[in-house]
Parts: C-alpha cells; structure tokens; sequence
C-alpha cells in the first residue's frame, strides 16, 4: 500500500507537468490543427536559461532567498520563451498556413533540431545540475513521502491551469480563441484579429512551457539540451490521451499518463519478474499512444477533433 501511495503521489507530480506541457501541444492544435513538435524544446530552453540565471546571480555573490533566486529565473525564462514561441509562428508557421498539412509538419520537426543543435551550441551535451537553492523537507502521508517542492508544483500546475480555463472561457481573448478554433473565416468578418490570437496562443503556450521546464528541471535536479524531445513526446501523448484540442483533455490526458507511468515504473519489476526495471518506464507513454490511436484516435474527450483528424 505504501508503494502504491508513493507511486500515486509521484505520478501526480509528474502528470502535472506533462499536463502543462501537453496545453501548449492542445491550444495550438485547436487553434491551426497543426503539431508544434518544436514545443518540446521551448520547454528545454525554459529549463536551461532559468538554471543558467540562478547560476550567475549565485556566481555573483547575490543573496536572495532560493525561492527569489528561482523567481528571478523563471521571469528571464518566460520572457524568452514567449519571444521564441512568438518567433517561430511568424518565421517558420505563419508562412505556411495554406500549405498541405505534411509542409508544416515536417516544418515543426525542423525546428525542434534546429533549437536542439542551437541549445548545444550555448550549453553544450553535459548534464546541468539544478542549483539546490529550494527547501527539500521531507513530509510523510500514509507512509509514503512527498517533498516540499513536489508540493509546490502540484499546487502551481493546478493554478496555472486553472487561470488558463479561466483565461479561455471567461475573457475577451478566451472568446476570440474559440471562435478562431471553431471557424477562423467566419472570426475574422466578426472582427477577430486571427493572426494576433494565433501569435498569442503560442506566447501563451510558450510561458506554460517555460515554467513546466523549470519544473522538470528541479524535480529531477538537471536539465539538458536534448531533454525536451522526450519530455515533448510524452506531453504530445498525454494531449492525445485526452484528445487533442481539448483543453480539459490535455489536464486529464497528462495526469493520466503520469499515473500510469508512475505505477507501471513501480511494479514493472515484479510484472516481469525482474526482467525490466523502472528504467524502462518511458514505455508506458508509448504503449499508452498506441492503445489509443488504435482504439480511440480521437481520445478520451476529443469527440469533436476526430473529424479534423
């Protein structure tokens, strides 16, 4: 029971960020139907400038308290990831809009190596530690234990998606994204600037992806520059999980997938009689999107998407 608990609670840490990341993978499909794979790295990046701001305020003698320090950090990192995300619609999407959908597709995968490669230019392949700036107490519920900072990001990926529900359906802007996703043509004569909502979908999406990546980074204390492929991948499922175009089905699509990846990890050992270790719980992501691309395309919530797919 206290292993179950443990992977429950682990799960949920990581479904968390999984349903952060896999917001930025929804919105943009709803709003172009198109896949930013390169949204991934947008993550990445988060990850690294904010570690590299701690490291030089901390290199420079500041004395902030860790909490400030990782403040500080993140308000650099979700600047440039929201010019980033910005900059790639204009440049590499916007071009591309009445193109067949494979153009922008194969368009996205270029991008994402383009700002891998780049992201080895400035950080090199070496891992990159977390500074230990954040208080680490240790908390026992039920016989299973969950840390301070496993706490805090539960708490901020739920107030992060609860502003971005809060954003879509009670605001001027929420109003125009929906009608945007539901028809752009007809948006655009009821006076809705398109292109400027598509542009802030991605800035949206870029500042969620930059404080999930900084929350990846300090749960499993490191980042690098090929870390956002993976942790792309696994967003990518969990959006498709609950149905990609949904908003509420990326949330339930990546608290989902981090459960199951969690205890799959958990008792994978004892499954296969010590055969797979946890190491091989990237698994679960991948099985997990084949069950539902055969079963289920459309997702758990996608009813309406699977008619644009």
């Amino acid at each position: 029971m206290d292993i179950f608990l443990q992977q429950l609670i682990n799960g949920l840490v990581v479904g968390s960020i999984y349903a952060l990341i896999a917001l930025g993978y929804t919105m943009v499909y709803g709003i172009m139907q198109l896949i930013n794979f390169a949204h991934g790295e947008i993550v990445m990046i988060g990850a690294m400038v904010t570690i590299t701001c701690i490291n030089l305020l901390v290199g420079a003698g500041v004395q902030l308290p860790g909490p400030v320090l990782l403040l500080v950090g993140l308000m650099m990192a979700i600047p440039v990831s929201m010019f980033l995300g910005y900059s790639i619609e204009k440049i590499a999407y916007q071009p591309l809009r009445k193109a067949p959908r494979l153009a922008p597709l194969i368009t996205a995968i270029g991008v994402s190596i383009v700002l891998q490669q780049a992201a080895m230019l400035i950080w090199g392949r070496n891992y990159r530690p977390f500074p230990p700036i954040l208080p680490s107490e240790v908390h026992i519920i039920g016989g299973a234990a969950i840390t301070d900072l496993q706490i805090a990001i539960i708490a901020l990926a739920l107030i992060l998606m609860g502003g971005l529900f809060f954003l879509i359906e009670k605001t001027k802007l929420g109003r125009a994204m929906r009608a945007t996703a539901q028809n752009p043509e007809v948006a655009k004569l009821m006076g809705v600037n398109v292109n400027t909502i598509i542009s802030m979908t991605f800035v949206i999406g870029s500042a969620l992806g930059a404080m999930a990546g900084v929350m990846v980074a300090a749960n499993y204390d490191q980042a690098h520059a090929y870390m956002g492929f993976m942790i792309g991948l696994k967003a990518f499922t969990a959006a498709v999980l609950g149905g990609i175009g949904n908003i509420g089905g990326a949330v339930l699509g990546g608290l989902l997938l981090g459960i199951i990846e969690s205890l799959g990890s958990g008792y994978l050992g004892d499954l296969t009689g010590g055969v797979l270790g946890s190491n091989y719980k990237d698994i679960f992501a991948f099985v997990v999107l084949i069950i539902v691309l055969v079963f289920r395309p459309s997702g758990l919530m996608g009813e309406r998407v699977a008619e644009r797919a």
